[in-house]
């Protein structure tokens, strides 16, 4: 993927620095929609320092029509040892409701599909709720599959914290 694309007369780009408060206003929308706004902590300052300082943590594909960001890809770089290759792991897929069923998703993830390509990933992966037919039906009709078999576990907030202090009282 060239760093600008255009799929569907939108314009995909990589993320820029100025762009955080874009991102900000996408994972909040995001999360209003999935009904998690509540779990939301992060800040201008926390996506500048995680996205755009030293070593970034993860990566942002805008989407734009007619110069506004309409939608983003964020995405993270991970490693599979079964495929010795590196891959990539789609964090958050996020359209505007006005512009979803126009291709913007459609060219978010496609684009993303040719940058994996492009960094010889073996895969790109992502996590879909259950109950999101709409975003589940998309996912089929690109031609992913659902990993069966597979649970995800997660250990955040005080539980990380209390299983990192069982290592150190170990």
């Amino acid at each position: 993927m060239s760093p600008i694309d255009t799929i569907s007369g939108a314009v995909i780009r990589l993320a820029e620095r100025n762009d955080v408060r874009h991102i900000l206003r996408f994972i909040n929308e995001l999360a209003e929609y999935e009904k998690l706004s509540h779990e939301v902590v992060a800040t201008e300052v926390k996506l500048t320092e995680t996205l755009f300082s030293g070593t970034p943590a993860a990566e942002v594909l805008i989407a734009e029509r007619e110069g506004n960001p309409v939608g983003m890809a964020l995405f993270f770089s991970n490693y599979s040892t079964f495929l010795a290759q590196p891959g990539i792991h789609l964090e958050d897929l996020y359209v505007q409701p006005d512009q979803r069923g126009s291709g913007v998703g459609k060219a978010l993830i496609t684009c993303l599909a040719q940058l994996a390509v492009e960094r010889n990933c073996g895969r790109l992966e992502w996590m879909v709720l259950d109950w999101n037919e709409p975003a589940r039906q998309f996912y089929r009709s690109l031609g992913a599959s659902a990993m069966d078999g597979w649970l995800t576990k997660r250990v955040s907030g005080e539980s990380l914290r209390a299983m990192a202090r069982r290592l150190e009282r170990a």
